[in-house]
């Protein structure tokens, strides 16, 4: 499960975050390139754009749903 306390720098504040325990599959990415994209210098996803409407939304639970670490949150808001 994902952790908020532990997310990676560079997500945007909102919903969705990637945590320190994404391996870099790229499923997230594939699944909603709209809202993740990979940090390249350490090798990791994160969420630059919180989703804007329904299809992004579910794109973006697809993705937390499908991760194989677990390493997608849904409850970041702050």
């Amino acid at each position: 499960m994902a952790d908020k306390e532990d997310k990676n720098p560079e997500n945007v504040g909102g919903e969705f975050y990637v945590d320190s325990q994404c391996i870099d599959c790229d499923l997230c990415r594939e699944t909603a390139p709209n809202n993740f994209t990979r940090e390249e210098d350490e090798g990791y996803s994160f969420v630059y754009k919180q989703p804007e409407n329904e299809e992004e939304r579910e794109q973006c639970v697809e993705a937390m749903e499908g991760c194989p670490v677990e390493a997608i949150g849904e409850d970041g808001k702050e």
